[in-house]
């Protein structure tokens, strides 16, 4: 598990590095230097959300459609962005086709390809999730994994989450050494001053973070690479028996 600082203790690192002192309750001061850090901490990491699919922001959302559907769906209210390549139909065990471009779904409308149409696809328009065919098929259980825009936490609930700091203990879900360095950057640039050596730290402890943050797989440039066979003709797919419930 990530070590997880509270907003007072970011905000103090942040300003003894840059030259403060620390205050026993940061985001409640009125200190205007104070007040600056504590709204450029809420940008620092409104933007982190944006830069790396972070492990402890992935959710999964899943819904099952009902009769009377028109095939547009209400997202999270936590929703940043998909992760890609996640949709699935798990009642058919079969991937969620899409996202279709705007020209792919006006062809499939235009086309009137319901019946043609083997597999579920979507789009995401207005902030909403659109199925198609519309309606869909009833009974169809629908998920997708995605990032959440809230990187801020009750100290007291870690599930009540927020993307802006309310109170000093409040828990930042960020490694304290990445919003720390990110968060200085921002403090020295709002300043004027020269943070040329300050962005080069973040961008180490970034790269650092973000290498490690899910782990990776083995790459290699033979045949012969190690990793687990999900379906695959030669390893474990049977020779007979498709179609048959």
């Amino acid at each position: 598990m990530a070590r997880l600082a509270t907003a007072n203790d970011v905000i103090n690192r942040v300003a003894v590095e840059v030259g403060l002192n620390a205050d026993v309750n940061p985001v409640g001061s009125t200190d205007e230097a104070f007040v600056q850090i504590r709204y450029l901490l809420d940008s620092a990491g409104q933007e982190l959300v944006q830069l790396h699919n972070w492990q402890i922001l992935q959710e999964e959302y899943s819904f099952t459609t009902q009769d009377g559907d028109t095939g547009v769906y209400d997202l999270p209210d936590n929703f940043s962005h998909m992760i890609d390549q996640t949709g699935w139909d798990r009642t058919n065990s079969v991937p969620v086709g899409g996202p279709l471009s705007s020209q792919d779904w006006a062809y499939a409308v235009g086309r009137d390809l319901v019946s043609q149409s083997i597999y579920a696809s979507f789009k995401l328009q207005n902030n909403k999730l659109e199925l198609y065919p519309q309606p869909p098929p009833v009974g169809m259980d629908v998920t997708f994994e995605y990032m959440s825009r809230n990187w801020v936490s009750n100290n007291v609930n870690l599930t009540d989450r927020s993307d802006i700091v309310d109170a000093g203990s409040d828990i930042i879900l960020f490694e304290p050494i990445l919003i720390v360095k990110f968060l200085k950057c921002k403090v020295l640039e709002a300043k004027g001053f020269d943070a040329t050596s300050a962005r080069m730290e973040f961008e180490n402890v970034f790269d650092s973070i973000t290498g490690k943050d899910e782990g990776a797989s083995i790459l290699s440039a033979s045949n012969n690479a190690r990793g687990f066979p999900y379906l695959q003709p030669y390893r474990n797919t049977g020779d007979t028996g498709y179609g048959i419930p």
